[in-house]
């Protein structure tokens, strides 16, 4: 429910702040004083269109903000999915800048004007006449029929179970689809698997190979290479090694002698004996290497093997391959097992659609004998607001398929005249009639069903007396169950407020504003008094007004 609107810089509003109880509250005013500049400013949290037009100063940015009572609306889920921090006392605020930009907010996070509509719709439901009201939708047909008809716990077991029919439908779908090109897609991936798997790769397999055929097929100028500086090293007349000792030889004298020398005599004969064994190795890898042609073309072989899997599926690493060959043999199975899962999932729908058919057919048995007697009490009600032909049916027609509403297709028929054959109302009822039809379907399902903050916009327009008398005893019922706000002329309807807003111009330093007051008892006698005839009211409107509110 409502609690409370503050509203700032907007219209004739310099600054105003409302408070809204349980109950019945009533809004009157004299024409032009500004009760619909309310209505307005709660549009604006509601999501609907700013307009720097309406800043009462074009200097400063109007602000709006309302405050909420939300424990009761399940609203946690919601919250969690627009990424809001969720508290039972909610606030919307919406701001306009003179330069034209306007801002929502949902307990101080900023949130967008789609997500402030969505919060609003649960919250606040307003009525005005001409308006596109709820009971023109067939979803809040149905909706009010199952309130009606007890269905809440069927409904919301038989939702849960469709949703999962949906969802395993839908995977159905998707298998078959796969299923039906399954015998092309199985030749290519089985192709591609063998060539895989024929290939027999190692994962560190290219590495050694091709430094092997690098070796290979350099082997003639290695062992040339290895043996000429065998033989310049230890073999040649000249050798290094046949000077080294000479030079070592001719030092032996002097090393006796001569400390320093004879270090340095040590040095050479180790440096000789390291070449000694650089000469030994040179040969042993001249003699061991040798230049073989078949080798070379088998690494050559396995090499292009390689390389040419590696360019076909993209890759430069044998791993990469290896793990194409796993997802490859994952497809394989799962191709192999669908006709398997189609049999499995294609039982579980049917067994399934069985299941929901039985609860469908029950939602549709009790929606159907609640049906009746709904539409007798519509049109008895209706008639006692002044409208004595008006008649109401409710049109059944089975859906195709089912639906997460079950099976049934429900439209509301509606005629005001005599004569005339129901039609859909959308095309048949005028603002007046769908006004006090929208009220009364209402109010027939008030103690059932849970409703938003109802909020109605002179929806006694054109009625009077006993007619305008039942309205607000209906108005008083359905407020009983549900906040109802009402802006009424009709001083019938004033009678029944548990609360009475009185809306007036002021003018103040050359300026108008909208004031609003909360009238005490002999305020709202007077104020209806004025209402029955003329300000200032009579001594018998006054004592009219007394009967109508229940004091005399």
């Amino acid at each position: 429910m409502i609690q409370s609107i503050h509203i700032k810089n907007y219209a004739l509003i310099e600054t105003l702040d409302i408070r809204f109880p349980k109950g019945l509250t009533i809004i009157t005013g004299e024409t032009g004083a500004g009760k619909s500049i309310i209505l307005g400013a709660l549009g604006l949290i509601m999501g609907e269109r700013a307009d720097t037009k309406s800043l009462y100063d074009p200097r400063e940015k109007c602000v709006i903000e309302g405050r909420f009572q939300v424990a009761s609306y399940d609203l946690e889920a919601f919250f969690a999915d627009n990424d809001l921090d969720y508290e039972d006392e909610l606030i919307i605020r919406r701001e306009i800048t003179p330069s034209g930009k306007s801002r929502a907010f949902v307990n101080d996070t900023p949130a967008s004007i789609k997500v402030l509509q969505q919060l609003s719709a649960v919250l606040i439901d307003l009525h005005q006449q001409f308006d596109t009201l709820d009971i023109h939708q067939m979803s809040f047909q149905l909706r009010l029929l199952d309130a009606l008809a007890n269905n809440g716990e069927l409904l919301r077991t038989y939702q849960v179970g469709f949703r999962d029919y949906h969802r395993k439908k839908q995977r159905l779908h998707r298998l078959e689809e796969q299923n039906s090109s399954a015998s092309r897609e199985l030749e290519f991936i089985q192709f591609q698997l063998e060539e895989l798997r024929a290939a027999a790769l190692l994962p560190n397999e290219q590495a050694t190979l091709e430094a092997e055929f690098s070796s290979l097929s350099h082997a003639e100028d290695t062992k040339r290479s290895a043996a000429e500086a065998f033989q310049g090293l230890c073999e040649n007349e000249q050798s290094i090694l046949s000077q080294l000792q000479a030079l070592t030889q001719s030092l032996q004298g002097s090393a006796r002698v001569d400390a320093q020398v004879n270090a340095l005599q040590q040095r050479l004969f180790l440096v000789t004996e390291e070449l000694t064994d650089i000469g030994a190795d040179l040969e042993r890898h001249a003699d061991a290497t040798e230049y073989d042609p078949a080798r070379i073309l088998d690494l050559q072989t396995r090499l292009d093997l390689i390389y040419r899997l590696q360019k076909k599926h993209q890759v430069t690493e044998i791993a990469e391959l290896l793990a194409i060959q796993a997802d490859l043999t994952e497809q394989l199975a799962g191709i192999e097992n669908i006709d398997e899962e189609i049999a499995t999932l294609s039982a579980a729908v049917k067994t399934a659609e069985r299941q929901l058919r039985t609860q469908a057919e029950a939602l549709s048995q009790r929606r159907r004998q609640v049906a009746p007697d709904f539409a007798s009490q519509v049109a008895t009600t209706l008639a006692d607001l002044a409208m004595p032909a008006a008649q109401l049916l409710v049109d059944f027609q089975p859906l195709p398929e089912l639906s997460i509403v079950g099976i049934d297709e429900v439209q509301f028929l509606f005629t005001a005249n005599k004569g005339s054959a129901p039609k859909p109302i959308k095309q048949v009822a005028s603002g007046g009639e769908l006004s006090r039809l929208t009220l009364v379907t209402k109010s027939l399902v008030a103690s059932a069903m849970a409703l938003p903050t109802l909020i109605f916009d002179e929806i006694d327009s054109g009625v009077s007396g006993d007619v305008a008398l039942k309205m607000g005893r209906i108005l008083r019922q359905l407020s009983s169950h549900h906040q109802v706000v009402v802006i009424t002329h009709s001083p019938q309807v004033a009678a029944r407020a548990d609360e009475h807003l009185f809306v007036y111009k002021k003018e103040e330093d050359n300026r108008t504003t909208t004031k609003v007051r909360v009238l005490l008892t002999e305020e709202r006698v007077r104020a209806i008094a004025t209402m029955l005839s003329k300000s200032p009211p009579s001594d018998s409107a006054l004592e009219n007004a007394r009967e109508l509110i229940g004091f005399g």
